[in-house]
């Protein structure tokens, strides 16, 4: 790809021009049947190429780099195969895939759910029997030997790890799936590459091209300066945000790990290696790329350098890069941010609908614990009501657990608007999901203690958490059943918020903590592997014995996927909106689609609670029907009467 080429600078607006030249040059080749589309979708998106990169580049670096852009995105276009190309048809003829209430999300690692990717390949039915529509695999490109923050250290983007496989296992699996109607994803590491990535190494051999893709510094004094506003993302494994290193005679950006080196988005090299990265990989067949760590692209003196306008910018720019070369591709931003700063990666303003499509809901996901651990719904409604609506055209990734740990991003002021302290009750959710707290049902671990804060995170399954493994250790068969019940109330609320939601491997079979990542010794100092198992599929084999503990558990997430993709009021382009219950053990959500509304109650706690019918709205005098169970709540004195852990979807019969 000639992504290093200088090419002659353009005026505004010229970059659509450039874009439909390059394709009409290919006209008379065996690529003709596309240039017409290629050159519509230039039209199209080519606006948006441009503006992005303005947005971030003064106009001489923004003119080049639109160009440099321009061919990149035609190089990959003719690269892309005709299977692909039909799905790029069907994909903009249905341009909400994502969002319609049959999308349904399956997290794993490849090599922890089937060893190999040919052998994800052929548990491909286990995954249609969950209703999967969308399967994460976890980091699969190369990573470094060693220590590889789980695979977030990638030596090389254009390369299979070893052990799974290689790209064309990767282009087999992702037609495999294809076939049987589920998308791809994959993680694109943005802001860093592993200390022995061939960028690094040619910056370490003292290649000025490559030592400018880093952020290098002779001494401490510009370091010292940042980090009087840095946060530590893993104080105990890696405190500070630089690291010394001999080979290039200074300090080094590594936000992560001494090992990942941040990259320089400034530099609009990296710019260009990454659209081409991006063609490269959908050009396998990866239907989505989980843009990791997106937060912390750009770096500004005297903030925390996250969040920084100029990510939204960059996003658009390999957004539109995407739309014309490989349209069915779409984005999704790992931004664990608060709900002002969240909705940015989905697009506010001008950039409404033009960067991500796709976003990670955290504050849902932590605040579905905190209102388990209390009993007490208030923070939860608090923190939803605060999120502004997202565009119509993008969607919430859902999800009660995910391969890392659990931070509580609990707000200080929505804590005190239910009469909490903030930090002491992020210390009691700690206490309680390590099993400390009087009463807890959980058996968790602490994981990155931040002895400045007092904070800290939490590991385990979610089947340990919600009290599964402590029922089981007592033999307490009642609790099992609260167990349990607990943790379908928390997966009907992942499930009925809208968007994808992403069912984490294993928690369909209520898979417990394991310990034996203990035995391993690359991961033994890393408590995250405990709710990273290996998926023992002869457990996995019982699925379908309604007497066993997996095959309940299973039963009941089939049961929520199925309800699920009936209902037309789950597309995610409609909003759930909190209703103000008079009774804080309870959530209300109402879901406005032309189809009807759909009203959701969920009890969280093991009481039985009431609930005011006025929350039912317009609901309140039509004739019910109650999807999940099928039984309408029943009244008494007037009130709705839910029983403990209750997920209640209404609607007009």
């Amino acid at each position: 790809m000639p992504h290093n080429e200088r090419v002659t600078a353009l005026t505004q607006g010229e970059a659509v021009d450039v874009l439909v030249a390059a394709a009409l040059r290919h006209a008379g080749s065996a690529t003709a049947d596309g240039a017409d589309d290629l050159v519509a979708r230039a039209r199209r998106w080519g606006p948006d190429l441009e503006a992005g990169v303005r947005a971030v580049f003064e106009p001489a670096v923004a003119d080049v780099l639109v160009a440099r852009l321009a061919e990149i995105v035609v190089g990959g276009w003719v690269d892309r195969p005709q299977a692909l190309r039909d799905r790029d048809r069907d994909r903009l003829l249905t341009p909400d895939w994502f969002q319609r209430p049959d999308a349904q999300g399956y997290v794993a690692y490849a090599d922890r759910f089937a060893g190999t990717l040919e052998g994800v390949a052929t548990h491909i039915d286990y995954l249609r029997e969950l209703g999967t529509t969308y399967l994460h695999l976890m980091p699969l490109l190369r990573p470094r030997a060693g220590a590889n923050d789980g695979g977030y250290a990638v030596a090389d983007y254009r390369d299979v790890r070893s052990d799974l496989g290689t790209m064309a296992d990767l282009e087999a699996l992702a037609s495999a799936l294809h076939d049987s109607g589920i998308a791809l994803t994959i993680d694109l590491v943005l802001n860093h590459v592993a200390r022995e990535h061939p960028w690094a190494q040619a910056a370490r051999r003292g290649e000025a091209h490559y030592r400018d893709y880093f952020l290098l510094f002779p001494d401490r004094t510009v370091p010292d300066e940042f980090e009087r506003t840095l946060p530590e993302v893993f104080p105990d494994f890696a405190p500070g945000n630089f690291t010394w290193d001999d080979d290039v005679d200074g300090w080094v950006w590594t936000t992560f790990n001494d090992y990942q080196w941040d990259l320089n988005w400034a530099n609009p090299d990296v710019v260009c290696e990454f659209a081409d990265l991006t063609l490269f990989l959908a050009n396998r067949g990866v239907d989505c790329l989980r843009l990791d760590a997106i937060a912390f692209l750009w770096k500004r003196m005297g903030t925390d350098s996250q969040n920084q306008p100029e990510v939204h910018g960059l996003t658009r720019a390999l957004r539109a890069v995407a739309r014309i070369a490989a349209p069915s591709l779409v984005f999704k931003a790992e931004a664990i941010v608060g709900p002002a700063d969240v909705v940015k990666y989905l697009g506010v303003g001008d950039y409404a609908g033009h960067v991500s499509d796709l976003a990670y809901h955290n504050s849902l996901m932590v605040q579905i614990w905190s209102a388990l651990a209390t009993r007490d719904a208030r923070l939860l409604v608090r923190a939803l009501e605060k999120f502004p609506p997202k565009p119509t055209t993008t969607a919430w990734a859902t999800y009660l657990r995910c391969h890392d740990d659990i931070g509580w991003a609990i707000d200080d002021t929505d804590a005190w608007q239910v009469g909490w302290n903030g930090p002491a009750h992020r210390a009691f959710l700690s206490e309680w999901y390590v099993g400390r707290a009087p009463g807890s049902f959980a058996r968790g671990e602490e994981f990155q203690v931040n002895e400045a804060t007092g904070d800290s995170r939490i590991s385990g399954s979610a089947a340990s958490l919600v009290g599964i493994e402590q029922a089981l250790q007592v033999g307490d068969v009642p609790m099992l059943h609260r167990a349990v019940a607990r943790l379908h109330c928390a997966y009907a609320m992942v499930y009925g918020f809208g968007g994808i939601p992403l069912l984490y491997m294993g928690d369909e079979l209520a898979l417990l903590n394991d310990a034996t990542y203990l035995d391993e010794p690359e991961h033994a100092e890393d408590n995250r592997w405990m709710h990273r198992p290996r998926m023992p599929w002869d457990v996995a084999a019982r699925r379908h014995d309604s007497s066993t503990l997996e095959g309940l558990v299973f039963a009941m997430v089939r049961h929520l996927g199925d309800v699920r993709r009936s209902l037309p009021s789950l597309h995610a382009s409609v909003e759930s909106v909190p209703v103000e219950t008079t009774n804080p053990a309870l959530v209300a959500v109402l879901r406005r689609h032309a189809a009807g509304d759909l009203v959701q109650l969920y009890n969280v706690s093991e009481d039985w609670q009431r609930c005011d019918p006025r929350v039912l709205g317009s609901l309140r005098d039509r004739e019910l029907v109650e999807h999940l169970s099928g039984d309408v709540p029943r009244t008494e004195d007037w009130q709705l009467v839910l029983p403990p852990y209750a997920a209640v979807w209404l609607a007009a019969r």
